[in-house]
């Protein structure tokens, strides 16, 4: 016995209490047996909605190439091979070509100006004191809006092409005479509908996100930019917006993919009834494909469409991610 352990005996004994012994190493923990209970919880909860995921999602869009590898018209069984022509038909046609030059023309404006003005709201928005959450939740409101009420309200009450409606009335205060909105086509005018819809509809939710990404930046980092003079747009450009780089990656992403997909606001403001929209002046993609599939009932014709349009999307997304480095860790 060593003479620590001899001093501890000792001490122990003075005081009563009977000596420690040393120790050895802790056993190891026996692992408990799996819960079979638990498991079979487990898969009872979740067992519907991936069944339902598997049959209505991923089975359907193994369905869907193969009909767009055959001959279906009028029918979803898949009957007669015919490899690739469905997609030559499509890259082909003149209308599905003229489709993706209208939304490229689309995306190119929508974005930048649905970003700036997301952003500026942000700004606007971040600099009250009093009463944020009732401004932030005013501008919200309009996401939670259907795409086809909005579209409704859109054709029938703001720009209805009569007098009455509230954009002529607003514009006859200045001397404009009425203007068919939807139907004037040199120049095309119904671009303003469309552009006010989809600005009103989506600047809210991005206005958001904006604004998450203001109030996540340290306010030590806005202390010392005023300590060493950053103030106004020298402040914005050199502070703010690199902090909002990883913001401003994710929500150019999400305006490319929403923009690439604009299917209600065009087919609702140039619906006339049985007609559907296919004498509208401008179609996008899905407009198309909707046009195709369930007015010439070409369901072969109409899913190689839809693989074409997510393949551009896939490949815009995959370009736009690469060159601005999203998912990237920072160095």
């Amino acid at each position: 016995m060593n003479a620590t352990t001899s001093d501890t005996t000792e001490r122990s004994e003075r005081a009563g209490r009977p000596a420690a012994t040393p120790r050895g190493p802790a056993p190891a923990r026996r692992r408990r047996p799996t819960d079979l209970r638990t498991w079979g919880a487990f898969a009872l909860l979740t067992a519907p909605m991936l069944i339902g995921l598997g049959i209505f999602k991923y089975v359907a869009i193994g369905w869907s190439f193969l009909l767009s590898l055959s001959d279906a018209h009028g029918t979803i069984a898949l009957g007669q091979w015919v490899g690739l022509d469905n997609y030559r038909q499509l890259l082909s046609d003149d209308t599905f070509r003229t489709s993706l030059g209208k939304i490229l023309l689309f995306t190119v404006f929508i974005v930048p100006v649905t970003f700036a003005v997301s952003l500026g709201l942000a700004l606007l928005v971040n600099r009250v004191r009093r009463g944020r959450a009732v401004v932030r939740t005013a501008f919200l409101i309009p996401t939670a809006v259907s795409y086809v009420a909005a579209s409704l309200v859109w054709k029938m009450c703001l720009f209805n092409g009569l007098p009455a409606g509230i954009a002529n009335m607003v514009g006859g205060w200045f001397g404009m005479d009425s203007v068919p909105w939807l139907q004037t086509t040199d120049p095309p005018l119904y671009w303003i509908v469309l552009i006010t819809l989809r600005l009103w509809l989506q600047v809210g939710f991005y206005m958001v996100l904006f604004l998450a990404g203001l109030q996540a930046i340290p306010k030590e980092i806005d202390e010392a930019a005023a300590l060493d003079g950053a103030t106004g747009f020298r402040k914005l450009m050199r502070i703010t917006l690199p902090m909002l780089r990883n913001t401003s990656v994710a929500v150019l992403m999400l305006q490319f993919i929403a923009a690439f997909q604009a299917f209600d606001e065009f087919y609702n403001l140039f619906s006339s009834g049985l007609s559907g929209s296919a004498t509208a002046p401008v179609q996008t993609p899905l407009v198309y494909l909707y046009n195709t599939s369930m007015g010439s009932q070409n369901y072969g014709l109409g899913s190689a469409g839809a693989f074409v349009l997510t393949a551009l999307i896939v490949a815009v997304t995959l370009i736009q991610g690469r060159l601005t480095g999203f998912g990237k860790g920072e160095e």
